[in-house]
Protein backbone atom coordinates (compact mmCIF):
# COMPACT_ATOMS: atom_id res chain seq x y z
CA UNK A 1 0.00 0.00 0.00
CA UNK A 2 2.68 2.46 1.02
CA UNK A 3 4.84 1.86 -2.08
CA UNK A 4 1.84 2.34 -4.37
CA UNK A 5 0.95 5.61 -2.64
CA UNK A 6 4.53 6.84 -2.98
CA UNK A 7 4.41 5.96 -6.68
CA UNK A 8 1.14 7.82 -7.13
CA UNK A 9 2.47 10.93 -5.41
CA UNK A 10 5.74 10.76 -7.37
CA UNK A 11 3.87 10.50 -10.67
CA UNK A 12 1.57 13.36 -9.72
CA UNK A 13 4.49 15.58 -8.72
CA UNK A 14 6.40 14.56 -11.82
CA UNK A 15 3.70 15.47 -14.33
CA UNK A 16 3.03 18.81 -12.65
CA UNK A 17 6.75 19.66 -12.46
CA UNK A 18 7.27 18.61 -16.09
CA UNK A 19 4.54 20.99 -17.24
CA UNK A 20 5.96 23.83 -15.14
CA UNK A 21 9.44 23.15 -16.51
CA UNK A 22 8.14 23.17 -20.09
CA UNK A 23 6.53 26.55 -19.51
CA UNK A 24 9.39 28.13 -17.57
CA UNK A 25 12.56 26.91 -19.24
CA UNK A 26 11.90 26.16 -22.89
CA UNK A 27 15.48 26.72 -24.11
CA UNK A 28 17.00 24.46 -21.48
CA UNK A 29 14.55 21.62 -22.20
CA UNK A 30 14.71 21.86 -25.98
CA UNK A 31 17.28 19.03 -26.34
CA UNK A 32 15.17 16.78 -24.08
CA UNK A 33 12.02 17.67 -26.00
CA UNK A 34 13.67 16.63 -29.26
CA UNK A 35 13.77 13.06 -27.95
CA UNK A 36 9.98 12.90 -27.61
CA UNK A 37 8.57 15.44 -30.07
CA UNK A 38 9.09 16.70 -33.62
CA UNK A 39 9.28 20.32 -32.33
CA UNK A 40 8.08 21.85 -35.58
CA UNK A 41 7.93 25.62 -34.98
CA UNK A 42 4.68 26.07 -36.91
CA UNK A 43 3.05 23.49 -34.62
CA UNK A 44 4.45 24.85 -31.36
CA UNK A 45 3.57 27.53 -28.87
CA UNK A 46 6.01 30.31 -28.04
CA UNK A 47 6.53 31.94 -24.64
CA UNK A 48 8.32 35.29 -24.55
CA UNK A 49 9.52 34.71 -28.09
CA UNK A 50 10.94 31.24 -27.33
CA UNK A 51 9.55 28.05 -28.80
CA UNK A 52 8.42 25.54 -26.21
CA UNK A 53 10.29 22.24 -26.10
CA UNK A 54 7.29 20.25 -27.36
CA UNK A 55 4.56 20.89 -29.92
CA UNK A 56 1.06 22.08 -29.08
CA UNK A 57 -0.40 18.55 -29.19
CA UNK A 58 2.26 17.18 -26.81
CA UNK A 59 1.74 20.21 -24.59
CA UNK A 60 -1.96 19.32 -24.44
CA UNK A 61 -1.10 15.77 -23.38
CA UNK A 62 1.17 17.02 -20.60
CA UNK A 63 -1.24 19.75 -19.51
CA UNK A 64 -4.12 17.26 -19.41
CA UNK A 65 -2.04 14.95 -17.23
CA UNK A 66 -0.96 17.74 -14.91
CA UNK A 67 -4.48 19.12 -14.58
CA UNK A 68 -5.99 15.70 -13.92
CA UNK A 69 -3.26 14.35 -11.63
CA UNK A 70 -4.36 15.93 -8.33
CA UNK A 71 -7.99 14.88 -8.78
CA UNK A 72 -6.96 11.45 -10.06
CA UNK A 73 -4.68 11.02 -7.05
CA UNK A 74 -7.57 11.67 -4.67
CA UNK A 75 -9.99 9.48 -6.60
CA UNK A 76 -7.49 6.87 -7.83
CA UNK A 77 -9.41 3.68 -8.24
CA UNK A 78 -9.07 0.90 -10.65
CA UNK A 79 -11.63 0.52 -13.38
CA UNK A 80 -12.65 -2.74 -14.88
CA UNK A 81 -10.62 -3.50 -18.00
CA UNK A 82 -13.59 -2.85 -20.27
CA UNK A 83 -14.29 0.51 -18.59
CA UNK A 84 -10.63 1.52 -18.81
CA UNK A 85 -10.53 0.55 -22.48
CA UNK A 86 -13.67 2.59 -23.24
CA UNK A 87 -12.30 5.58 -21.34
CA UNK A 88 -8.98 5.43 -23.20
CA UNK A 89 -10.70 5.15 -26.59
CA UNK A 90 -13.11 8.01 -25.86
CA UNK A 91 -10.30 10.22 -24.57
CA UNK A 92 -8.13 9.45 -27.61
CA UNK A 93 -10.85 10.26 -30.16
CA UNK A 94 -10.31 14.05 -30.36
CA UNK A 95 -6.58 13.59 -30.90
CA UNK A 96 -7.09 10.73 -33.35
CA UNK A 97 -9.62 12.72 -35.35
CA UNK A 98 -7.53 15.90 -35.58
CA UNK A 99 -4.32 13.99 -36.34
CA UNK A 100 -5.98 11.81 -38.98
CA UNK A 101 -7.70 14.74 -40.67
CA UNK A 102 -4.41 16.63 -40.86
CA UNK A 103 -2.46 13.61 -42.05
CA UNK A 104 -5.03 12.97 -44.79
CA UNK A 105 -4.88 16.62 -45.82
CA UNK A 106 -8.57 17.13 -45.09
CA UNK A 107 -8.14 19.88 -42.52
CA UNK A 108 -5.58 22.10 -40.89
CA UNK A 109 -6.09 22.73 -37.18
CA UNK A 110 -4.66 25.57 -35.15
CA UNK A 111 -2.19 24.91 -32.38
CA UNK A 112 -4.90 25.74 -29.87
CA UNK A 113 -7.18 23.08 -31.41
CA UNK A 114 -4.37 20.50 -31.29
CA UNK A 115 -3.71 21.41 -27.66
CA UNK A 116 -7.37 21.19 -26.63
CA UNK A 117 -7.91 17.92 -28.50
CA UNK A 118 -5.02 16.31 -26.61
CA UNK A 119 -6.18 17.38 -23.12
CA UNK A 120 -8.63 14.47 -22.61
CA UNK A 121 -6.07 11.88 -23.64
CA UNK A 122 -3.47 13.26 -21.23
CA UNK A 123 -5.99 13.39 -18.42
CA UNK A 124 -7.27 9.87 -19.05
CA UNK A 125 -3.77 8.42 -19.34
CA UNK A 126 -2.75 9.95 -16.02
CA UNK A 127 -5.93 8.76 -14.32
CA UNK A 128 -5.56 5.25 -15.69
CA UNK A 129 -1.91 4.97 -14.63
CA UNK A 130 -2.73 6.25 -11.14
CA UNK A 131 -5.56 3.71 -11.01
CA UNK A 132 -3.19 0.90 -11.92
CA UNK A 133 -0.76 2.08 -9.25
CA UNK A 134 -3.59 1.97 -6.70
CA UNK A 135 -4.13 -1.71 -7.59
CA UNK A 136 -0.57 -2.42 -6.48
CA UNK A 137 -1.56 -1.88 -2.86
Amino acid sequence: MRLALVGQWALTAGVVLWLVALLRTPEWLFPVGSLICHQRPERSFFVNGHQLAVCARCMGLYAGSALAAPAALIAASSLARSQARRLAIAAALPTAITWSAEFAGLAHFSNLARFVAALPLGAAACGLVLGVLSEES
